[in-house]
């Protein structure tokens, strides 16, 4: 099978490495992509443009950051691609609608939980949709387990929607974690609040630590991601506040991009100071 992967960022470079140990010819598009792409790229095959990629391809799975997704559609789309085209990205329900509705029957539905899968057991792919079960199947062995829902459980989106659900918690709680930081230490009461943490909370404050280490560095691709949940609460009849939330303290630490900040104080003075900024 020809599998071209839109892109071998962080968690797409793994998905085609998975493809590559599967057995799998696997193609990338260099066109506007970093050096650090290139490198981790550098054992799939490469092609210039869009078009060129999409000609060769059977199938694509995009992995790109959810803001990116639809346009990424609408480019392959425009390409005239006719193969398969998996959605493997943090997007709302309405989201991968939409793209679904954009790419006509050979779609598949995707949703990625845990961290890029270059160790068994830490990351799992799920599929929906009529071809989930034959995306699964091209996975079989590899690092990445790949997993079918089966469509009495839920609709062609279902995927998406299990993601949502799930980084809704994940990701949405570590935001409330560093908020809640961030309150403590814009009205000077975080030694304070530290200090009761020890005698209720004892893990609290190296939590918050760990957090702003792990979290930081990729917080400028989360801020999309939050409101995509944010959309998936709106059109379930739920509140959607709480996670827009969460994509503006986001938003606030994308210059940590790639680099995470000195200590959890240093990334609370951003925040602080970023609010202050604007009034």
């Amino acid at each position: 099978m020809r599998v071209g992967v839109l892109h071998p960022g962080a968690m797409g470079a793994s998905v085609a490495a998975s493809l590559l140990a599967s057995g799998h010819d696997v193609g990338w598009c260099s066109a506007g992509r970093s050096d650090d792409s290139r490198s981790r790229a550098a054992e799939l095959h490469e092609f210039p443009q869009l078009d060129d990629l999409v000609v060769w391809a059977e199938a694509l799975i995009s992995v790109c950051p959810p803001a990116s997704a639809l346009q990424q559609a609408h480019a392959v789309r425009a390409c005239a691609f006719d193969g398969l085209y998996v959605d493997a990205n943090a997007i709302a329900p309405a989201t991968a609608t939409a793209i679904a509705r954009l790419m006509g029957a050979a779609y598949v539905d995707g949703g990625i939980i845990g961290p890029p899968a270059w160790q068994s057991g830490t990351t799992r792919m799920y599929l929906s949709g009529e071809h989930a079960a034959t995306v699964a199947a091209w996975f079989e062995g590899a690092v990445l387990e790949v997993i079918a829902i089966p469509q009495e459980q839920g609709d062609e989106v279902a995927a998406s929607a299990l993601k949502m659900a799930y980084a809704a918690y994940s990701k949405g709680h570590a935001a409330l974690l560093l908020a809640a930081n961030a309150l403590a230490h814009s009205s000077g009461v975080l030694d304070v609040l530290r200090s009761e943490w020890a005698l209720s909370l004892p893990d609290m404050s190296r939590r918050s630590e760990l957090t702003a280490q792990a979290i930081s560095p990729k917080a400028w691709r989360f801020s999309g991601e939050m409101e995509q949940i944010s959309a998936a609460f709106t059109d379930a009849g739920l509140s959607g506040e709480f996670h827009n939330g969460a994509a503006d303290l986001y938003a606030r630490l994308s210059k940590f991009k790639d680099q995470p900040p000195a200590s959890l104080d240093s990334l609370l003075d951003v925040l602080v100071q970023y609010e202050k900024t604007r009034h």
